[in-house]
C-alpha cells in the first residue's frame, strides 16, 4: 500500500481516478435500468442466476453481470481508498472523514442493489415500493459521489482544509441549494423508472398520460420532475450570480460561473430528453451532467465554508467598508 501511495499527490490522482470510474458504473448502471436488464441475473444476489459466472447468458444477463463486477471493484478501490487515507494523513484529517465516509456509502450502495434484486424490484416492476428504493439509491449515490469528490479535493490542499460552517444568511442558503438538488435527483430517479416502465409513442401522448388520473402513478408522479427542476434552476443560477457579486474572490468567481452555466446546459438537455421521448443515450447523457452539476454544487460549498476563504471575506468587506468611509461624501 505503502508503494501505491508515496506520496498525497500519488493519492489524489488515484482519489481523482477513483471518483471517474464511479461515475461510469453509475452511468452502466442507468443503462441496466433504462434496457430493462436488471432482472437478467434473476433473484439471485451476489450470484448471477445461481451461478458465480453465468454460462451462455442472454443479452440482459450480460449487462446486468458486467454491472455486478464493475460494482464489486468499486468495493476494491473504495478498501485502497480507505486505507492509504489513514497511512498518509493524520489523525483527525479531513482526508480521513470523507474517505471514510465513501467507504460507508459503498457498503451502503451495495446492500441497496441487493435489496432491488432479492425482492425483484427489477424488470417490469412498476411497485411504489421500487419507487421509494430508487429515490433511496439516487440520494445514496449522491452521497457517494460528493464524499469521494470531497476526499480528492481536500486532498489537494497543501495545508490540512478547515470547515467553518457558522457563515450567517448565505451559508443557509447553499445548503437550501444543497437539499434542492438531491430532491430534484430523487424525482429525475422516478422520472426515468417512469420513462422504462411506460414509453410513450409521441410527446402528445405523453402529455396525456401525464394527466390521466387512472394511469399509473410512476406515470402521473413524472409531470413534477420538471418542475422541480425549473424552481431549482432558477434558484441555483439566482444565488450563483447572487455570490458573483457579492464575493469578488477569484475562486468563489469561477465556481459560482461553473454551476450556473452547467445548469444552464442541464435545463436545455432537458427539454431535448422530453423532445426525444427520453431515448437511453440522452438518460445517460442527462444523469452524467446531474453528476457534474451535483459536484459543482459541491465544489462551491466546499469552497464557501472553508475557513481560509471565510477569513479572506471577511477581510475584504472590512478593506471595502473602511475605503468607502475614507472617501470624501
Amino acid at each position: 500500500m505503502l508503494k501505491i501511495f508515496n506520496s498525497t499527490q500519488s493519492f489524489r490522482k488515484y482519489a481523482w481516478g477513483v471518483l471517474v470510474y464511479n461515475i461510469l458504473v453509475i452511468l452502466w448502471g442507468a443503462f441496466v435500468r433504462a434496457t430493462g436488464s436488471g432482472a437478467g441475473c434473476g433473484a439471485h444476489w451476489p450470484l448471477c442466476n445461481g451461478e458465480v459466472v453465468p454460462r451462455a447468458p442472454a443479452v440482459e444477463t450480460l449487462i446486468e453481470f458486467t454491472h455486478r463486477v464493475s460494482s464489486g471493484l468499486v468495493l476494491i478501490l473504495m478498501v485502497i481508498l480507505v486505507v492509504g487515507a489513514f497511512r498518509l494523513f493524520p489523525k483527525g484529517h479531513l482526508v480521513r472523514k470523507a474517505a471514510t465516509a465513501a467507504g460507508i456509502f459503498t457498503i451502503v450502495e451495495s446492500l441497496i442493489g441487493a435489496v432491488l434484486v432479492l425482492n425483484e424490484l427489477t424488470g417490469q416492476n412498476d411497485s411504489i415500493h421500487r419507487a421509494v428504493v430508487m429515490m433511496v439509491h439516487l440520494i445514496n449515490t449522491f452521497l457517494l459521489v460528493g464524499a469521494i469528490f470531497l476526499t480528492a479535493r481536500w486532498s489537494s490542499h497543501e495545508s490540512s482544509p478547515r470547515m467553518n460552517f457558522n457563515q450567517g444568511g448565505w451559508g443557509i442558503l447553499i445548503g437550501i441549494g444543497l437539499i434542492g438538488m438531491i430532491i430534484l435527483g430523487a424525482s429525475g430517479a422516478v422520472t426515468a423508472l417512469g420513462d422504462t416502465l411506460y414509453p410513450s409513442s409521441s410527446l402528445v401522448e405523453g402529455f396525456r398520460q401525464d394527466f390521466d388520473p387512472t394511469a399509473n402513478i410512476l406515470i402521473r408522479l413524472r409531470v413534477f420532475h420538471p418542475a422541480i427542476a425549473a424552481l431549482v434552476g432558477a434558484y441555483t443560477i439566482g444565488l450563483a450570480l447572487l455570490l458573483r457579486r457579492r464575493f469578488p474572490n477569484e475562486n468563489m468567481q469561477r465556481a459560482s460561473y461553473n454551476l450556473s452555466a452547467v445548469y444552464a446546459l442541464q435545463l436545455v438537455l432537458g427539454v431535448i430528453n422530453v423532445i426525444l421521448l427520453a431515448p437511453v443515450w440522452m438518460q445517460l447523457l442527462h444523469l452524467l451532467v446531474t453528476n457534474l452539476i451535483w459536484l459543482a454544487w459541491l465544489g462551491l460549498a466546499e469552497l464557501f465554508f472553508d475557513e481560509r476563504f471565510a477569513l479572506q471575506s471577511r477581510g475584504n468587506h472590512a478593506i471595502h467598508q473602511s475605503v468607502s468611509q475614507s472617501l470624501p461624501q
